[in-house]
């Protein structure tokens, strides 16, 4: 017997005193990683979302096994967050899609969630109405035609089948009922709503496909929401993907459970505790950025040595070469090396060791400037 099959459904308890230490730890790191960032400017606020969204986005797809151009992320990220996206490529129709519900998703985060809202999230996700080669209903609940929605691994006709969602019939009166209790002020702390809204859609699975992305946004909708803020600065989507095999066990443990749901909501709080340590990495980079442009604020830079200062501040893989920089900035050989010997006398960059043609270059670190 599935959860949803219960009597009890969805009448979930849990026992407090069990969570209680997980749910103190992660909402003292969630305060005090907020507030630190509070305390910085816009600009690296803004930065700091920049990274966090894409590796969100980036990683939720993960989850599903499909992989996204981290840059064409980031450029449909910046484009709507009102940053410079020079130098990154045009993103395709698919990652704006996702992109757009991630977004409304975490920066509307105080807006009603609603039956056209999800709609329309999963219009975006599927902007072509087809799933891979497949097509499927789009914009609306998944239908008897398309037979019983289920969750199976092993080879055809010793298929195991991991958990099977309520029929079709039952989805109106389903998610008519979670969008209520979503909606409504929470009874319990916020990052606890977060991990029951996350399970909740997971069971009912409404959609023919894009059911796991959608609830992760759910669940990033309402951690805004006990964040307070609609800046983004930990991904748990990161986490998860970091945690694959535990987050699908943990998930198919409390499927094939009862109403008390205190395993799988102890398993999320500790995701969480993880997913904020995590950050901590990630936003020193966001910070390093920072120290240096602020370090070379004295400097007058064209606007391509701008655009190439922050591709190599954007995880840019290697060293820089004149070919290189010559691409990024869209500007000729000759236009390059002189940006570059420019960069140079300034001190912001360093060229490697080896000389001649094969001449590369390098940030200066922001204590050296």
């Amino acid at each position: 017997m599935f959860v949803h099959e219960r009597d009890s459904w969805p009448q979930f308890k849990w026992d407090a005193e069990v969570l209680s230490g997980p749910l103190a730890s992660g909402r003292h790191k969630q305060g005090r990683l907020i507030g630190r960032m509070e305390a910085l400017g816009s600009a690296v606020r803004s930065e700091a979302n920049l990274v966090v969204m894409t590796r969100e986005v980036v990683k939720s797809s993960a989850i599903e096994g499909e992989t996204l151009n981290p840059d064409e992320v980031r450029s449909s990220i910046a484009r709507r967050l009102g940053l410079d996206a020079g130098g990154l490529p045009k993103p395709s129709r698919d990652v704006d899609g996702i992109v757009e519900m991630m977004m409304d998703a975490t920066s509307n985060f105080e807006a009603p969630l609603s039956k056209r809202r999800l709609f329309d999230w999963h219009a975006a996700l599927f902007p072509t109405g087809r799933s891979g080669m497949n097509r499927i209903v789009v914009g609306g609940w998944r239908t008897a035609e398309s037979g019983p929605m289920q969750v199976v691994s092993g080879p055809l006709g010793r298929e195991k089948v991991h958990f099977q969602a309520p029929d079709a019939d039952r989805l109106e009166g389903e998610m008519a009922r979670f969008v209520r209790w979503f909606n409504a002020p929470p009874a319990t702390d916020p990052v606890i709503k977060a991990a029951i809204a996350h399970f909740w859609f997971v069971t009912i699975h409404p959609f023919e496909d894009g059911n796991g992305r959608i609830a992760r946004a759910i669940a990033d909708m309402a951690l805004a929401r006990a964040d307070g803020v609609n800046e983004r600065f930990y991904s748990m989507s990161a986490q998860l993907e970091a945690e694959r095999k535990d987050y699908y066990t943990e998930l198919e443990a409390a499927q094939k459970g009862d109403v008390d749901i205190t395993r799988w909501l102890s398993w999320f709080l500790g995701c969480l505790d993880r997913a904020i340590d995590a950050a901590e990495v990630a936003l020193g980079e966001v910070l390093k950025k920072a120290k240096l442009w602020r370090s070379i604020g004295h400097v007058s830079l064209n606007e391509r040595q701008r655009r190439v200062i922050n591709r190599l501040l954007d995880g840019f893989v290697g060293h820089m070469t004149t070919s290189k920089y010559a691409s990024i900035a869209h500007c000729s050989r000759q236009t390059a090396f002189r940006d570059i010997d420019e960069l140079v006398t300034y001190g912001i960059m360093i060229p490697n060791s080896a000389g001649g043609r094969s001449t590369s270059y390098r940030l200066a670190e922001p204590g050296g400037l």
